[in-house]
């Protein structure tokens, strides 16, 4: 009974630090950031799923490997719903690697502990606007596809930046719709010394 009490008192750890590591990397550092709502609640959720899925295979000793490539379909299927900014790919994956680093058994917990603060840590550091200077980013849809432009980068970058009033740094087309005529960019730019959005 005691050792059953002493499993459950454990698991509850785990999961209490898994909660806490997942709330500050995708509430207090990506969405303080970024402001993206929808990928914040999606990784959060999807780190539960993880932890509960690999709980239980745990408890029926399924083997690590099988449970790592569950992680990898499932995140994989995830990832491909919609295009993904490489800032958003990497917090995502972070929020599942906390689950699988908290959630797999074997470990001592003081070592999970160190190891997942210093995930979220190395997160805040490595993202922190003073290191690197901050650049913004949106998602812009073109009412008009011009191929010329699409196919030169500096005129594409000369285009956008000249439209949306802000030093555009880097863009992405995720999608062109032929049919009507237009096309998804991620824009990613610096705000000019006049404050323009």
């Amino acid at each position: 009974m005691n050792s059953i009490d002493a499993a459950h008192l454990v698991l509850l750890q785990r999961f209490a630090l898994n909660v806490v590591a997942c709330a500050v990397l995708l509430f207090l550092i990506f969405y303080a950031r970024y402001r993206d709502k929808e990928l914040a609640i999606s990784g959060a959720l999807f780190n539960l799923f993880i932890f509960a899925v690999l709980t239980v295979l745990n408890q029926v000793q399924f083997s690590l490997a099988a449970g790592f490539g569950l992680f990898a379909i499932l995140a994989m299927f995830t990832l491909r719903s919609e295009p993904l900014t490489k800032i958003e790919i990497s917090y995502f994956f972070g929020a599942v690697a906390i689950a699988v680093i908290c959630s797999v058994q074997g470990t001592p917990l003081a070592l999970v502990s160190v190891i997942v603060a210093a995930v979220v840590a190395g997160t805040w550091l490595i993202d922190h606007p003073r290191v690197l200077r901050a650049v913004d980013h949106m998602r812009v849809t073109l009412d008009k596809i011009e191929p010329e432009t699409l196919a030169d980068e500096l005129k594409m970058r000369a285009a956008l930046t000249d439209r949306l009033g802000v030093q555009v740094m880097s863009y992405q087309v995720t999608n062109v719709d032929y049919i009507a005529d237009s096309a998804r960019v991620n824009v990613f730019y610096r705000r000019t010394s006049h404050g323009h959005a």
